[in-house]
């Protein structure tokens, strides 16, 4: 049984679901304070963290650079403050797209970010919905991949109407789109995509009957919405109901984003809070997974399997 103190440090990236989560432990939050001198540089310090198991929390969204900086930054300072075990929660892992070069001469980004954040002090690693099944092979700590689908998915199963199916937006999201299926109980369709740049992309075809039928449009990831943009277009085009829900775990909602699916007159978008999100956009809808966390937490804590604690707290969410 683990004798070490439970504390939780709270990054910067998003508090409202680090205060969340802390409630649903029961414990207090480790003060934190993050200096930032005027040529940018941060400099965190932590209370005492010395003999404890320690969970920093901190998503690595945008601006992802800051956030990846400052996560390592507080990594480092509760290794060097003598933590006996340190647990980096990333609910959003920044650079989680770039598993794998497509062109000679690029980096390979997961890697790269998750190697400096082993390096920089955490025992091992959680992660919500990361982009592919590629990071925890890319890591040398052991890495808990948590999902919010469930938790989504639920939220979506009472209103989604009868007859319809879930649109994976392009061949990356197949899988994802078959989770949501099993318990929305619909069929899946695959759109094949062709990205012309950051956040122009191209629907070519889809593969699915969607004609007269409502559609949900699933992903892992909103961020410029060029992706979703170019699913409902051609879904439009291809009869299905005009009537179509989008739910994704991570929002990030870049650039003008949330202009650009307020103009496809969307019924709803249903995310995940891994990224902190501007409570007044009506069109929006926030599900927290702070009980998930919480729940690998504790598991994570007692060194007891997460998988079943984790499913019975989206069970019963």
């Amino acid at each position: 049984m683990n004798t070490a103190a439970l504390r939780v440090v709270c990054g910067s990236a998003n508090p409202r679901l680090t205060a969340s989560v802390i409630d649903h432990l029961g414990v207090e939050s480790d003060g934190c304070k993050v200096e930032r001198f005027p040529d940018g540089e941060l400099r965190p310090t932590i209370d005492n963290v010395c003999g404890a198991d320690v969970y920093v929390i901190q998503s690595t969204a945008p601006p992802v650079n800051e956030h990846i900086v400052e996560l390592m930054l507080l990594l480092d300072a509760c290794r060097r403050s003598h933590a006996a075990r340190v647990t980096a929660v990333l609910p959003y892992f920044g650079y989680a797209r770039q598993d794998r070069r497509t062109a000679s001469g690029q980096a390979l980004g997961v890697s790269v970010v998750a190697d400096a954040i082993a390096r920089a002090g955490a025992d091992r690693m959680v992660v919500v919905d990361p982009h592919g099944a590629a990071l925890e092979a890319q890591c040398r700590i052991p890495v808990e991949s948590l999902s919010a689908v469930p938790t989504l998915a639920g939220r979506l199963v009472n209103e989604v109407p009868e007859g319809s199916v879930v649109v994976a937006p392009d061949l990356g999201a197949a899988k994802l789109a078959e989770r949501y299926a099993e318990i929305l109980h619909g069929p899946v369709a695959v759109v094949r995509k062709q990205r012309e740049d950051g956040s122009t992309v191209t629907a070519l075809d889809i593969a699915g009957d969607v004609s007269g039928r409502p559609a949900v449009v699933i992903d892992d990831m909103i961020s410029t919405g060029g992706t979703i943009e170019a699913a409902v277009e051609l879904l439009r085009r291809r009869g299905a109901t005009p009537d179509i829900l989008v739910a994704a775990t991570h929002g990030l909602f870049v650039h003008d984003a949330a202009g650009r699916l307020r103009d496809l007159e969307l019924r709803r978008v249903v995310v995940a809070d891994t990224v902190e999100h501007d409570e007044t956009d009506t069109l929006v809808e926030v599900c927290s997974i702070a009980p998930v966390l919480a729940a690998a937490i504790g598991c994570m804590y007692d060194d007891k399997p997460v998988g079943a604690a984790v499913t019975q707290v989206q069970g019963t969410s």
